[in-house]
């Protein structure tokens, strides 16, 4: 149970009872992120009531967890899945009615609801959730693996939503996880001329065996680097998966003219833009949230029963007692893989 920063205690909760169009769910892996270490750090984060949010809104103490896979136990009776299905959540509720789920955009309902932030999530040994959000594993695809459908389902919105045409030069400025996904997401899309930024070595050789066509070191020389990579040309498209200060400028400078940026990496303060050249050179900033249920987590588990993303992203599962521990970890830079936690250990 999430109390505040840095107060999460395990307790014994009754098993929910599904509601209507849900499902039980016993939950077998459930994946930290970001967020989840960002709210241990500092506390629930809070937004003006009037925007929509999928982060704002929960009070109180909530179960966490918005990643994760296990077994179907009771299914509601409008859904195909039955007893003993392994399957994947993703990590949203939409309504289906608003005007963005009409539009296929249910990252943007208008009452949206975020597992573990919202409403009780995975970190427990049964969770009940909407039966909609649910994917049947493919057959062959570990649960370890399918640990990295929803953060991957992630990165492969990202790469829908950077716009980019077959044939264009796409930069992605950041190689850890969600840099790697996206990187992942735009070969599955396929159509595009890669390059990769990082200033980790090994995160650089991954980046290429993910479908990088070229990797280089990040240095204050990026943008002429890029662009002598690119034969003299700058790229269709930057991707700012960093976060990283000063990333978000520099990915506004290296794209071309009439070009697309498209921001990923949250950063922790407000970046300074250079709006004057962006308006000059017709450059299009644009920016991504969450992952589409219906299209972007059967391309995850796709990708995922491929083995184009292996072991290498994944952490040996721990117990739900080295949760806060964990947190601690991933808040301070020190996982490099997806720390996936075994409520039944």
């Amino acid at each position: 149970m999430y109390y505040g920063a840095r107060d999460i205690r395990l307790e014994e909760r009754p098993v929910p009872t599904p509601g209507t169009g849900e499902s039980l769910v016993r939950v077998l892996r459930s994946g930290i992120c970001g967020t989840d270490a960002s709210e241990w750090i500092a506390g629930p984060k809070t937004y003006p009531v009037t925007r929509r949010h999928p982060h704002s809104g929960h009070l109180g103490p909530i179960i966490p967890g918005h990643e994760f896979v296990g077994e179907i136990v009771t299914s509601d009776s409008d859904s195909d899945l039955v007893v003993g299905d392994l399957v994947a959540s993703g990590a949203g509720v939409w309504c289906g009615a608003c005007r963005r789920c009409r539009e296929g955009r249910t990252n943007q309902c208008v009452h949206y609801k975020t597992l573990g932030l919202n409403v009780p999530g995975g970190m427990a040994e049964f969770v009940a959730v909407p039966s909609k959000t649910l994917r049947r594993l493919p057959s062959g695809l570990s649960i370890d693996h399918a640990g990295l459908a929803q953060p991957l389902a992630v990165g492969i919105h990202a790469a829908r939503r950077a716009g980019g045409r077959a044939g264009d030069s796409v930069v992605v400025i950041g190689a850890g996880a969600i840099g790697s996904f996206v990187i992942a997401g735009l070969e599955h899309i396929g159509g595009f001329d890669i390059t990769v930024v990082d200033i980790a070595a090994d995160r650089l050789e991954r980046a290429k065996r993910l479908g990088a066509h070229r990797a280089l070191t990040a240095s204050d020389t990026i943008a002429s680097d890029v662009r002598e990579a690119l034969g003299g040309h700058r790229p269709e498209v930057v991707i700012e998966a960093s976060g990283a200060p000063g990333q978000l400028a520099e990915a506004l400078a290296m794209v071309a003219d009439g070009g697309r940026v498209l921001a990923v990496g949250i950063p922790k303060g407000k970046p300074e833009l250079d709006i004057h050249s962006m308006i000059f050179r017709e450059v299009t900033l644009d920016t991504t949230l969450a992952h589409i249920c219906d299209t972007d987590l059967p391309a995850a588990l796709d990708i995922l029963a491929h083995g184009v993303i292996g072991g290498e992203f994944i952490e040996p599962a721990v117990a739900l007692d080295q949760l806060g521990t964990s947190l601690d970890r991933l808040a301070a830079g020190r996982v490099e893989g997806k720390i996936l936690i075994d409520p039944g250990m």
